[in-house]
C-alpha cells in the first residue's frame, strides 16, 4: 500500500464562526477539526490541509457548570516564584480572544505542523473582523 499525497496545491477556504452563546469546548473542538483539515476529503496527517477560521464575538462564549468560578489559567515565567494565575472571569473581561485561542490550539498537534495550523486561526472580541476581502463562509452550528 502506498502513501497518499494530495495532488497540486491545497485550496484553502475561509470560514467565520460566531461564538455567541456557544460552549467553549464544543466550539474549540469543531474549529480545531477544521484547522487540521480533518473535514477535508484530501486530509493527510503529515500535510497541512486545513482551512482558515475567523472566530467572532469571543466575549460571548459560554462555559458550563461551575467552571466560570473555578477555572484558572496558569503561566510560569521561568523564574523562582514566577507562577502567575488568572481566573476565567478576569481573563474573559481582559482578553476573551485568548481563552478561545488557548482552548483551540491546545487541541492541535504540538509540532511545527500544529503551529502552522494554529496560524490560520483568527479570533476577535466583537463582530467586526478585517478578513472580509477573503469572502469567508459563515459556518452554521459550529
Amino acid at each position: 500500500m502506498s502513501t497518499y499525497f494530495p495532488k497540486g496545491e491545497v485550496a484553502r477556504k475561509w470560514f467565520v464562526v460566531d461564538a455567541d452563546g456557544q460552549t467553549l469546548g464544543r466550539l474549540a473542538s469543531r474549529v480545531a477539526r477544521i484547522l487540521s483539515g480533518k473535514d477535508n476529503p484530501k486530509y493527510t496527517p503529515f500535510i497541512d490541509t486545513g482551512d482558515h477560521v475567523v472566530v467572532i464575538n469571543a466575549e460571548k462564549i459560554k462555559i458550563t457548570g461551575l467552571k466560570a468560578d473555578n477555572k484558572k489559567y496558569y503561566h510560569y515565567s521561568g523564574y523562582p516564584g514566577g507562577m502567575k494565575e488568572e481566573e476565567f472571569l478576569k481573563r474573559l473581561e481582559r482578553r476573551p480572544e485568548l481563552i478561545l485561542e488557548t482552548a483551540i490550539k491546545g487541541m492541535l498537534p504540538k509540532s511545527k505542523l500544529g503551529k502552522a495550523m494554529g496560524g490560520k486561526l483568527k479570533v476577535y472580541r466583537g463582530a467586526d473582523h478585517p478578513h472580509i476581502a477573503q469572502k469567508p463562509e459563515v459556518l452554521a452550528n459550529a
